[in-house]
């Protein structure tokens, strides 16, 4: 599909999701630290995409590395995992990549320096591999809520270029739409970083997916008029019980969905579930900065002092989430008892 993120020639290439629709711009990545900077900066973003980013961050910090001593290489190990972990704390998949990571690097480090080189990037591979086929199980397990000329309203950008190919909201809907159904698509524009109108609208007009872009104060009156069949979204984190932290305004387009009868759908891999969480009142919701809000297109459009809060996530309680849709199957309500089956 769309090339999200790639390992090319010791580098990690990514495309620059500031710059779309407008420019098709690639990233070289060289070092550990231009990995990181790239997730914080959203040239690369989306829970999963993060996950295989941070992976392959990992890899190149290790290549660097000088066999000197184990306690050094420990020692370096340590710094470069603790500058990715602090990249983006809502996005669960993150934490998940880098504590697998590490897991193959506990495997190898008795094998030496180079072993361990080549064990990390064979695993930063393997998570990226795994990501893209279970994006497909998510649309095949999901497709089903999505009937034959149905309108599917989304937020934020949950596609290809949230993932490592073919996306997790979007991925539904693609699978709906390979299966035969016709189907159309209803963005939001997700302020303030408009990621649904600049991101979902080019992935889906790319695949010729009919798609409609709103504001998003529009949802809840185009639910109210009967022109929404289906919301599907992706998740950042998802807590033991259901509850999912995903992009600011989720939680709105959640309680406009039970508010007009229309069946409300996360689409997100099993990694995404934070098993620490009981529910969502502890998850960490990241707050950003706040020229982000000040700024449309980098021209301000308020006072240039006012006082902003940004927070980047909300968090949707179950109870208005209709099914969670992941590779292993769509899970109802109640979703912890569910999920502890699937574990």
């Amino acid at each position: 599909m769309l090339p999200t993120i790639a390992w090319r020639n010791h580098s990690v290439i990514m495309i620059d999701q500031r710059k779309l629709p407008a420019q098709e711009i690639y990233v070289r990545c060289r070092t550990y630290i231009q990995v990181a900077q790239a997730i914080e900066k959203m040239v690369i973003r989306g829970a999963p995409a993060i996950g295989v980013a941070a992976a392959y961050g990992l890899v190149l910090g290790v290549m660097t590395m000088r066999a000197e001593t184990a306690r050094s290489v420990e020692a370096d190990f340590e710094r470069v995992y603790r500058r990715l972990e602090r990249t983006r704390p809502t996005a669960r998949n993150l934490f998940w990549a880098l504590e697998r990571m590490r897991a193959a690097y506990e495997r190898s480090r008795g094998l030496g320096l180079r072993a361990t080189k080549k064990a990390l990037l064979t695993e930063a591979q393997a998570i990226e591999r795994e990501d893209a086929e279970t994006n497909r199980q998510i649309g095949l397990h999901g497709r089903d809520v999505i009937g034959d000329g149905a309108t599917v309203l989304t937020h934020c950008n949950a596609g290809a270029l949230a993932t490592a190919a073919y996306g997790t909201a979007l991925g539904v809907v693609r699978a709906a739409v390979e299966q035969g159904k016709k189907v159309r698509v209803i963005a939001d524009e997700t302020r303030p970083f408009l990621q649904g109108a600049r991101l979902t609208v080019w992935e889906l007009r790319r695949d010729g997916i009919p798609v409609v872009l709103i504001a998003d104060n529009m949802a809840g009156w185009f639910m109210r008029k009967g022109e929404v069949s289906v919301v599907i979204v992706g998740a950042d984190r998802i807590a033991r019980n259901g509850d999912t932290a995903n992009k600011i305004g989720t939680y709105s387009v959640a309680v406009l969905a039970k508010e007009n009868g229309v069946p409300f759908y996360v689409a997100a891999p099993t990694t995404t579930i934070d098993a620490t969480l009981e529910d969502g009142s502890r998850m960490p919701i990241e707050e950003r900065k706040p020229e982000e809000v000040r700024e449309a297109g980098g021209r301000l459009i308020t006072m240039p002092d006012v006082e902003v809060r940004n927070p980047a996530f909300d968090v949707t309680p179950a109870r208005y989430i209709a099914g969670i849709i992941t590779e292993r199957g769509l899970f109802r309500p109640p979703f912890s008892l569910g999920f502890r089956e699937a574990a």
